[in-house]
């Protein structure tokens, strides 16, 4: 019997006095000298303080489960030094500490797969452990010949399963194999494997399936198209009857039924009568040829009349005002059907103008004489769409245009062009005015040759101006900076465009202003109003005392958090070179910042981080606000702790991350005060808004492939795991991401050159280097739309995606 006499330990960290110990035995003892165990535990904890540290009394231990190895030591899993005594003699050791860890799992453990047939799905799973908060990246390997695995990588979340097809090629030969999946984050690596049999290929078959897979239905709205498509196995040729099953009472398909021709899709419309009631019921797809019969599901919701789809709103700039450019609510839209072959362009939207703005979406508007989902566009021309975004039908036009008024031209500034309207992205408020209110920003030019900043009002429903709509921008503010008159800066309407998107917050219309092409006296203005009166809530210039600092930042908007607090990127402009007692500029000139403003009583800055060559970044026009901004979900460091974060990035092409609860302000040596930077993270300047999803940042920039950047431990990893094989001229691009929860995430990004074909792309969120679709695949041009828009980025809702072009949007979507 081996007895441990006596280990002393002294515990930086104490859990529940519990010790997960393996004893490991010496390989060259002989079995009669390997001596048995028992051991068991005494554990008399001593001055124990608030820290948790003491020394603990550990005599005789047992432990009925001990795993015996052969090798010469014995470890300890826990945070300790220990103080060995054996034999009269002693050793001391320095145990290291839990370490955040994680378990890779597969499900399930066998699969079989059948030459030619259909594929199997393997779960893989990253389980955290000891507070393990990162990504994992899981690779496949062992895959025999003809066997393929998709997707090939995965980008996992601790606790959120993602799935694998196994396929096997008709070509593959009958055998087994252990398939292996890898997961790593930083230096940890673990690994799962599946044991895989291939059996060797059956006669003629074929694969039913449908796409979606789950659709929504609200009773006496628009039917829904399904598409069915028969997948020949083994030179299967023959039609294959489908039969339609299982639709609850009021629903009806048309066609009832499908006569399909192997590996052409074929549609029927699922129409809920608008006496239906709400249900939930699988609808089973059954296709019979000859003797062979196969079946596809779907999984049906129906809700009554008057009650909202799944589709979400879609009532701002990329999505929210985060501005993180996700849609985790699309159903429709999956990994397997954004192909060539059953997506590609089904509509487009003319008006009379550029769309430089981004669409906007409703679910469930009653306009022009029904409920309907509604598509928003906003042009140049100083006019407002309502298109019905199931069929493209217009339902209202509304110019903004003052009588006797046009839109302004361009001021010889070539960033927008040929005229001046609307160029920001509205917002929307369903919950304000009788129906919903759309607010948007117009440019015009009178009679007599002014110029006007107008913010409009417009019913949802019908387009119309609501009461005290519009009101005319102009402001002061106290400062000697450019066109300044009787001790206050002013307000020019002439000098200045409204590019970066509206937002709401607490019942405030926010609006950011930038210049023409840099010409002319302008400062940074941030102007407010009131969304229920109209009347000007809040001004802020942030360089009242200097010159330039405009918000640019590519036709993104301003940001805000929970607390309502405001996130910007600022322009080259001027930089208070004497500061307050709190590190503020004396003159409150920020040019050239990231900048936290506190929306609690008056306007002002609350929080700011300058470069440390902010002078020489300004002087050579190598400034942050390029590019726009975007707030982080909430990220958790290695120890558990919560960092609220903004990215950003612009000319000088690196990444900056700010924490919001501590920008760091301005340190004239280095960039050491801010939180991180990700230096030449992307090849050139941005241009453009990155997006994030499932952990991952996205980033686009001039001239640049699409990166992704994976977050772990609340840090941004320093290379792009992976990126696409596409470059994205000026300006690059900003992608959006569309997924349902964390799984068929697809990245769009558009290739959107002035006077260029535009290309719009889709990638697999997981691994940018599979591209799944681009307008450009198809033959005879089919997806073509145009030539692009500078700013422009896709916005997807409802199985569609909506892209502005110079002359109305382009609709994409599963064919018919």
């Amino acid at each position: 019997m081996l007895i441990l006499p006596r280990v002393y330990f002294s515990v930086a960290r104490f859990s529940y006095a519990r010790l997960n110990c393996t004893l490991i035995l010496d390989r060259k003892r002989s079995p009669a000298e390997r001596p048995s165990l028992q051991i068991r535990k005494e554990v008399t904890k001593q001055a124990i303080g608030p820290s948790l540290t003491g020394v603990f009394k550990l005599s005789r231990l047992r432990f009925p489960k001990m795993r015996l190895q052969a090798t010469t030591s014995m470890v300890c899993l826990f945070t300790c030094i220990a103080l060995i005594s054996c034999g009269g003699g002693s050793h001391s050791a320095v145990v290291p500490p839990l370490t955040a860890d994680f378990l890779l799992t597969s499900t399930p453990a066998t699969v079989t797969l059948t030459a030619g047939g259909m594929g199997q799905t393997v779960s893989v799973n990253a389980a955290a452990q000891n507070g393990f908060t990162g990504t994992v990246n899981v690779t496949v390997a062992g895959l025999p010949s003809g066997v393929t695995a998709k997707p090939a990588t995965l980008t996992l979340m601790p606790g959120t399963p993602q799935t694998v097809t196994l396929t096997a090629a008709s070509s593959a030969a009958s055998g087994s194999a252990t398939v292996t999946f890898t997961g790593t984050s930083g230096t940890l690596s673990h690994s799962a494997t599946v044991a895989t049999t291939i059996s060797a290929a059956s006669g003629p078959n074929f694969s039913l399936s449908t796409s979606p897979t789950s659709v929504t239905l609200v009773a006496g709205e628009t039917g829904s198209k399904i598409s069915v498509l028969a997948t020949a196995v083994n030179s299967f040729s023959s039609t294959v009857a489908v039969a339609i099953t299982g639709l609850p009472s009021g629903v009806t398909a048309s066609p009832a039924t499908l006569s399909l021709p192997p590996g052409t899709a074929q549609s029927t419309t699922l129409t809920a009568a608008s006496s239906a009631s709400a249900a939930t019921a699988t609808v089973n797809f059954t296709g019979t040829s000859g003797s062979l019969t196969h079946a596809a599901s779907l999984a049906l919701t129906v809700q009554a009349a008057g009650s909202s789809t799944s589709a979400p709103d879609m009532t701002t700039y990329h999505n929210d005002i985060a501005r993180d450019g996700r849609n985790a609510q699309e159903t429709i839209l999956t990994l397997s059907n954004v192909n060539s072959a059953q997506f590609g362009k089904i509509g487009f939207d003319t008006v009379d103008g550029l769309v430089d703005a981004e669409p906007l979406y409703l679910a469930n508007v009653t306009a022009g004489g029904k409920q309907r989902n509604v598509l928003y566009v906003a042009s140049e021309h100083d006019s407002v769409y309502a298109f019905d975004a199931d069929t493209g039908a217009q339902i209202w036009r509304t110019s903004i245009l003052k009588n006797g008024e046009t839109t302004s031209d361009d001021h010889g500034c070539n960033q927008i062009t040929p005229e001046i309207g609307i160029t920001s992205t509205p917002v929307i408020d369903r919950k304000q005015g009788p129906n919903g209110t759309l607010f948007a920003v117009g440019m015009s030019k009178d009679s007599s040759g002014n110029y006007h900043q107008r913010l409009h009002a417009l019913d949802i429903a019908t387009g119309a101006e609501i009461s005290g709509s519009p009101t005319e921008i102009a402001a002061t503010y106290p400062g000697t900076g450019d066109n300044t008159s009787n001790g206050n800066v002013v307000f020019d309407p002439s000098q200045y465009a409204e590019r970066a998107a509206l937002l709401l917050v607490n019942g405030n219309i926010y609006t950011a202003w930038t210049s023409h092409c840099d010409l002319g006296l302008y400062t940074g203005w941030i102007i407010a109003y009131s969304e229920s009166t109209l009347k000007q809530a809040q001004v802020l210039d942030i360089t009242p005392n200097g010159s330039a600092g405009s918000i640019w930042m590519a036709g993104d908007g301003l940001a805000a958090d929970s607390s309502g607090n405001i996130y910007f990127l600022d322009a080259n402009g001027s930089f208070d070179t004497t500061y307050d007692a709190n590190g503020f500029p004396a003159q409150g000139d920020y040019g050239n910042a990231i900048i936290k403003l506190s929306t609690s009583g008056k306007l002002a800055v609350a929080d700011y981080f300058e470069t440390y060559n902010t002078g020489t970044e300004s002087a050579d026009d190598t400034d942050l606000g390029s590019g726009g901004e975007i707030l982080l979900p909430d990220q958790k460091d290695s120890s558990g702790a919560v960092h609220h974060l903004i990215v950003g990035a612009g000319k000088d092409s690196n990444i900056y991350i700010g924490n919001r609860d501590n920008l760091g302000k301005f340190n004239a040596a280095a960039d050491s005060n801010i939180y991180q930077i990700v230096a030449s993270g992307v090849a050139n300047s941005v241009f453009s808004t990155p997006a994030f999803f499932n952990g991952v940042l996205y980033y686009g920039a001039v001239g640049d492939t699409l990166r992704a950047f994976p977050m772990a431990s609340a840090k941004l990893a320093t290379s792009a795991s992976s990126q696409s094989a596409t470059s994205f001229p000026y300006p690059g691009t900003t992608p959006s991401i569309s997924a349902n929860g964390v799984q068929n995430g697809i990245v769009w990004a558009l290739e959107s050159s002035n006077g260029s074909p535009a290309v719009l792309h889709a990638y697999d969120a997981t691994n940018l280097s599979h591209e799944l679709y681009n307008s450009s695949q198809p033959g005879s041009g089919r997806d073509s739309f145009g030539n692009g828009n500078k700013f422009i980025t896709p916005m997807i809702v409802n199985g569609k995606v909506y892209v502005g072009t110079p002359t109305g949007v382009a609709v994409f979507g599963l064919l018919p």
